[in-house]
């Protein structure tokens, strides 16, 4: 079972109240969806398999489409030994903006021995005023592996917003065999000085984070980096940490955001999981 002790606790006001628990096993030579509960708009709809039996792919879904204030939102993932399950969205998570109630996401991944997991969401779109908390926690065996990433947009560029008002607590933590490989928490307030600052998001409205667990020959870190993105005036990096793989994007498209942490995950999963990219057909619709 999952620890439900969150990173950051906060306050919610009355709101959607939801949470999905799902438990991917290995059986044979396949991975199956052992177990799905959902409680509230939270769930997916079908386990598909278009790579084959051992890798079972699961959108998950949020049917109201936006999370307003005072919704919480609780996703549970627990991937047993040798099992493989790759997760994304269909479409934008928006965070909706707030009178004043926090609203939250917390996300709780557990990965058994040999296991694998790929939590590949599309981007989150923060809208000004909103009082958004998003959380994750990964906790791996000892060879475990996992690939994730996420995109943040701060405002809707394309309508001129930008986010000078709200807030948005961000908690990331990554352990391995009970020891940390990444512990992040941040705190970006709308108006703040954070967002133009050099030390901070430089002016731009677009920040993602793509993390994957293990070891890299420095031939392929050099690859990664050699890749460009398709937006002009980013700023982008790739750290090799010592069994962890980071890489980091400022801009102000999401879509060339995305874009660039697939290229990375393209060359990056045949290297980690040992089985090449097969992109989710979700993504072309």
């Amino acid at each position: 079972m999952l620890a439900r002790e969150p990173l950051i606790t906060s306050p919610l006001a009355s709101g959607w109240q939801a949470s999905l628990d799902l438990r991917f096993e290995r059986r044979l030579e396949h991975t199956i969806l052992a177990h799905c509960r959902h409680d509230g708009p939270l769930r997916v709809q079908k386990s598909l398999h278009p790579e084959g039996p051992g890798i079972c792919h699961a959108i998950v879904l949020h049917p109201p489409s936006g999370i307003a204030g005072g919704d919480e939102l609780n996703i549970a993932i627990d991937v047993s030994d040798g099992a493989h399950a790759l997760l994304t969205t269909p479409g934008a998570g928006k965070w909706y903006r707030s009178a004043g109630a926090q609203a939250a996401q917390r996300l709780q991944i557990k990965v058994g021995a040999g296991g694998a997991v790929e939590w590949l969401p599309q981007e989150t779109i923060v809208f000004n005023g909103a009082q958004a908390l998003i959380a994750a926690e990964v906790t791996l065996a000892v060879d475990a592996r996992y690939i994730g990433w996420d995109v943040l947009c701060l405002g809707r560029r394309a309508s001129g917003e930008t986010f000078d008002r709200g807030t948005l607590r961000l908690a990331n933590r990554i352990t391995r065999d009970g020891r940390p490989l990444w512990i992040e928490e941040g705190l970006i307030d709308g108006g703040s000085p954070l967002l133009n600052s050099p030390l901070g998001l430089a002016g731009f409205s677009v920040c993602g984070t793509l993390l994957a667990t293990g070891a890299l020959p420095a031939e392929l870190v050099a690859e990664c980096r050699a890749i460009a993105a398709s937006e002009t005036a980013v700023s982008r990096g790739i750290s090799a940490l010592p069994g962890l793989f980071v890489a980091r994007y400022l801009g102000h498209s999401s879509e060339a955001a995305r874009e660039w942490f697939t290229r990375l995950w393209q060359l990056l999963r045949p290297a980690l999981l040992g089985v090449p990219a097969h992109t989710p057909r979700i993504w072309n619709t």
